[in-house]
């Protein structure tokens, strides 16, 4: 049994990310359409049985892509959501930066929250409490099925972090999380693995 990680389509530039609420431009349909397509071609290699997705936009439409491909439904679920950057969630940069300057994830104390938001910590907290349980949830289900969750570049970079071993604050040189890339884990003699990161042969 396996869980892939797969980060959304390329989204708006010049906006604030987090729970935004802005949904794919061309390229990221076009990618997601070619995910679909790949899984749908190699589905002897990864056999996906679930699909699990962020309900932000972004993410929600690059599973209905691949949903679409794989014909299976999307359970969509608030817990795989970017981190919570409360009023600046889709806010265009120059108003974010003149109405809070200076204020990004890098830049928040590790208990600091955004301005109606969570703070990194907290981010950090329900990432790894979902993270756990996807992975209890599957080993009672005696890794009958292959899981896909899309999900956000953040929420994967915290999950590299746990299975790597290293700690994550919100300041680290975070792992790469290419748009619509797929991020194998697998439980290999009791202990969770990333066995294939950042794979884009779809879109090459």
């Amino acid at each position: 049994m396996s869980i892939y990680l797969v980060r959304h389509g390329k989204d708006e530039d010049g906006f604030r990310g987090g729970w935004s609420q802005r949904g794919l431009i061309e390229e990221g349909i076009q990618q997601s359409k070619k995910l679909g397509e790949y899984l749908r071609e190699n589905h002897k290699d990864f056999k996906i049985n679930r699909i699990i997705s962020s309900d932000l936009r972004r993410a929600s439409e690059t599973s209905k892509y691949i949903g679409d491909s794989l014909q299976l439904p999307i359970e969509q679920s608030k817990d795989w959501r970017e981190t919570n950057n409360g009023v600046l969630a889709g806010m265009p940069n120059d108003e974010a930066n003149k109405k809070y300057p200076g204020l990004y994830f890098n830049s928040l104390r590790m208990d600091e929250r955004y301005p109606g938001g969570e703070s990194p910590i907290e981010n950090f907290t329900r990432i790894k409490r979902v993270f756990e349980g996807i992975c209890e949830e599957h080993i009672e289900r005696n890794h009958q099925e292959n899981v896909l969750i899309v999900t956000h570049g953040g929420v994967i970079n915290i999950i590299y972090h746990i299975l790597k071993g290293k700690e994550w604050t919100n300041r680290n040189k975070p792992f790469s999380t290419s748009n619509t890339s797929i991020h194998k884990i697998k439980l290999v003699k009791d202990n969770w693995e990333i066995t294939q990161e950042n794979l884009v042969e779809h879109i090459i």
